[in-house]
């Protein structure tokens, strides 16, 4: 027991504790685990008022992934032809390297819809701007919509949804 003392308190545990802070230090930057109790709200604007033109293209509602999300998609052609993905009254948790896909793919319930929005073919929209509220996307300006069935909201580090909307196109 005296000797393990010894080799412990040495060299070796210095550089076993070193090697300890060194790991948790990276695990920490790599989950980023205060994300979980940090929220971030966006109050975005829509990009024009209904009375002035705009026309919705498809609708969607959120169900959740491996977070609970909810909220509303709305993909909106604007008087000038642009078109914008709007995220209204979204709430999930927040994660680290969040991303707006719009997807190919179905959405399905409970974990078998997870992982599959990076499977096909999909659009990245950028960064998720905050785990809450309204934002807005612009598409590219190419995009084929009728390709395209649903919206996720990606967590690019670990390869999984947060959460998902069927897309419907309006009538």
């Amino acid at each position: 027991m005296g000797r393990i003392r010894r080799v412990l308190a040495g060299r070796v545990g210095i550089g076993l504790l070193v090697c300890g802070l060194v790991a948790a230090a990276v695990g920490a930057v790599w989950f980023q685990p205060w994300k979980l109790w940090v929220n971030e709200t966006v109050r975005e604007a829509a990009p024009v008022a209904r009375e002035q033109g705009a026309r919705t293209l498809a609708t969607g509602e959120f169900i959740g992934h491996e977070h609970a999300t909810s909220g509303t998609v709305r993909i909106l052609e604007l008087p000038d032809g642009s078109r914008t993905l709007r995220l209204e009254n979204l709430d999930t948790s927040n994660g680290p390297d969040l991303r707006v896909l719009i997807t190919d793919a179905p959405v399905r319930q409970g974990r078998a819809g997870w992982f599959v929005f990076d499977d096909g073919a999909h659009t990245e929209l950028g960064r998720l701007k905050g785990n809450k509220g309204d934002q807005n996307y612009p598409l590219p300006a190419g995009l084929d919509l009728d390709a395209y069935r649903s919206v996720s909201i990606w967590c690019d580090r670990f390869d999984v949804s947060f959460g998902a909307a069927a897309l419907t196109r309006a009538l």
